[in-house]
């Protein structure tokens, strides 16, 4: 009885889309997410908007945490705006949202980094979140 109905899946899933959509819009015309979100003609649904907010509220954790984590390979400027928007969305659900699986945001996660990433987003996204979740989430 406590599973999800296809359909709060898949409202969940279109939600952590448009989340990612407005992300990457946000970094990509350089504006605050609220600016962006008040230019919306249509309200994007509520877990979409607490992602984005969410993320926005706690940008810079997230980013240090990112950077930490990608370095010394990489930069978190250097990685494809993408990957880097989907990272930020992961890790604020394991930051702010304990009562969602780490392994349920993880997947959801690489599945937006399979669709709207590269060949590599999918396997890159998936290990530094798993180490996201091992700093935040010690269990």
């Amino acid at each position: 009885m406590g599973d999800l109905e296809p359909t709060e899946v898949e409202s969940r899933r279109a939600a952590r889309e448009r989340a990612l959509e407005l992300l990457y819009e946000a970094e990509a015309k350089d504006i605050p997410i609220a600016e962006l979100l008040e230019q919306q003609p249509i309200a994007p649904a509520d877990l979409a908007l607490e992602l984005v907010q969410g993320v926005a509220v706690h940008r810079e954790r997230i980013d240090e945490l990112l950077a930490r984590l990608v370095a010394p390979k990489w930069s978190l400027d250097r990685l494809a705006a993408v990957d880097r928007s989907i990272m930020r969305l992961g890790s604020y659900e394991l930051l702010a949202a304990p009562e969602r699986s780490a392994a349920l945001v993880i997947n959801e996660a690489v599945l937006l980094a399979r669709r709207f990433g590269t060949d590599d987003s999918p396997r890159f996204v998936n290990g530094v979140l798993s180490s996201v979740a091992s700093e935040v989430r010690p269990e």
